[in-house]
């Protein structure tokens, strides 16, 4: 279950990244481009930064063939794009709690602090969306009032609370990604925001 969400997860993200460029009139290269380091962006600079290489898109071709058929969905539906809008909305929820949790995982692997591995596991799912949104001359939307990595923060910070309790990996990969999910609907629904700072 975990890795079919982590597939959803990536052909979600692919998707986003690819109507991100299409709505910017970026040609077919362009748009397969965005889709594939929206997928793949944060998961990268995380295996770069912990010396894990080759990075594990390169270790699994089953990740480029699943953004691949992400780009091609993104481009036959892309008419249809506001029907599919709400789905697409909740698998990209779902790879934020996944993605999250992969990090996390990464980190201790490796062996490195609490602190660190909640970083890590931000960086996985939000990194490849701060890189389509750089890429396409946009400021980044963690970066902009929505709570979207503080988001994961908080689950990281759980997933270690929980942790000390001895709890089965399953429950509590289960619990964390659960309250992630909830905590991104629940923000969207209501329009939870961080208040941007005030120049003057």
């Amino acid at each position: 279950m975990f890795h079919l969400l982590d597939i959803i997860g990536t052909m979600a993200f692919a998707m986003s990244g690819a109507l991100t460029a299409m709505h910017k009139k970026l040609d077919p290269f362009g748009v397969f481009i965005i889709a594939f380091v929206t997928a793949v962006g944060g998961g990268t600079l995380r295996d770069v930064l912990i010396g894990r290489t080759p990075v594990g898109w390169m270790r699994d071709m089953q990740y480029v063939y699943v953004i691949i058929l992400g780009f091609f969905l993104a481009i036959l539906f892309r008419k249809r794009f506001d029907k599919l809008r709400t789905s697409l909305f909740l698998f990209d929820t779902i790879g934020l709690g996944v993605f999250t949790l992969i990090g996390l995982e990464r980190g201790l692997l490796t062996g490195l602090h609490p602190a660190i591995c909640i970083a890590l596991g931000t960086m996985t799912a939000c990194f490849g969306g701060v890189i389509r949104d750089i890429l396409c001359n946009e400021i980044p939307n963690v970066f902009r009032e929505e709570i979207y990595a503080t988001i994961c923060i908080f689950g990281g910070i759980l997933f270690f609370g929980l942790r000390k309790l001895n709890l089965e990996d399953d429950i509590l990969y289960l619990v964390t990604s659960l309250v992630i999910i909830v905590i991104r609907l629940m923000a969207v629904k209501y329009k939870w925001h961080l208040k941007a700072f005030d120049h003057k």
